[in-house]
């Protein structure tokens, strides 16, 4: 055999890389998704600027003047324009401000006095009966109308209080301890929606009957105890030497 090429044919190499493969399918890819890429970046970009846009324009109406007309000054800087009609409107509603916001204070003032001067405050379902007048017949068994109205009970010094809310700055009744002359529970019963409600009774000699309940035993047995040595101490204190009660 001859050793040399003899007729075997060298063939170029037609595999070699050309330049335009160069660009891959791959390379493709990226570079036509990068200008997707870039639109969604630029559209978020554009979604959060009007988002924040949007938000600064409602902080600004949240802390301006509603209905007051703005308008720009020369100099770029920005002015309300009001009418004597609105300019009275306003200190009209500056002036109910302030006097709201002295009867919140006087309101506060009240109850944190309440808070400190009272021997015992809370809520308390209360409702009110009369004894009968000689002569008259005894009066119908109503023991299952349920009256109760919600009072913020105050006892303070020589007398019970009765409020109609705790801010309120008078008393809507009063019932002074040394015209008690009985203090007793009266028998648990159950109220729809509240379960076991618990009571007690106030006479006075003047023939008023004031119950009072709560759905708290505790707070019932609180009232008695401290109703029951209140009046026990206003019955004996005597009076100084050439005074009558």
């Amino acid at each position: 055999m001859d050793d040399g090429l003899g007729k075997i044919k060298v063939i170029p190499d037609h595999f070699t890389a050309s330049e335009s493969s160069l660009d891959s399918p791959q390379n493709r890819t990226s570079s036509i998704s990068r200008p997707r890429i870039d639109n969604s970046l630029r559209s978020h970009s554009r979604l959060w600027t009007r988002r924040k846009l949007r938000s600064a324009a409602y902080m600004l109406n949240f802390f301006s003047l509603r209905g007051l007309p703005w308008s720009s000054s020369t100099d770029g800087q920005e002015k309300v324009v009001l009418t004597a009609a609105e300019v009275e409107s306003l200190r009209s509603e500056l002036a109910d401000i302030e006097e709201r916001e002295a009867h919140l204070k006087a309101q506060l003032e009240h109850v944190d006095e309440l808070l400190r001067s009272a021997r015992l405050s809370g809520y308390l379902y209360i409702r009110t009966r009369w004894a009968a007048l000689p002569g008259e017949p005894p009066p119908l068994d109503d023991s299952d109308v349920d009256d109760w109205l919600p009072r913020f009970v105050v006892l303070q010094g020589p007398c019970l209080f009765f409020y109609l809310l705790s801010t309120d700055l008078s008393p809507q009744d009063s019932t002074l301890l040394s015209d008690v002359v009985e203090i007793g529970s009266l028998p648990s019963f159950v109220r729809e929606g509240e379960g076991t409600v618990y009571a007690f009774y106030i006479l006075t000699h003047q023939g008023l009957r004031i119950e009072c309940s709560s759905i708290s035993k505790i707070q019932v047995d609180s009232w008695l105890s401290t109703l029951q040595i209140a009046c026990e101490e206003g019955s004996d204190t005597k009076p100084p030497s050439g005074i009558e009660m």
